[in-house]
């Protein structure tokens, strides 16, 4: 265990930011997985919301700096590849 006071500081903070950054990531990938079930579902009316929450938590994880911006760009690529699937198929 820390013994200087900014060591306990410091160990506070990361302690902090881990809970918060671990929810927004907790956040992000169930937010994904339901969009994955409505896609698997083939209802896209359905898919079509669980985009719009699941690309706004993605951002929201990349803008905070939990994920990296490109993986979110990327993430939101893919989904919305698999959205545009279901609505032409």
């Amino acid at each position: 265990m820390a013994n200087h006071k900014s060591a306990l500081k410091r160990t506070r903070q990361s302690l902090r930011r881990h809970k918060r950054n671990m929810h927004v990531k907790s956040t992000m990938r169930t937010c994904v997985k339901h969009f994955q079930k409505a896609v698997d579902a083939g209802d896209a009316a359905d898919a079509e919301a669980r985009f719009r929450q699941a690309e706004r938590a993605i951002r929201k994880a990349a803008s905070k700096g939990v994920i990296p911006k490109r993986r979110a760009s990327r993430s939101v690529g893919r989904l919305a590849r698999q959205l545009g699937a279901l609505s032409a198929g």
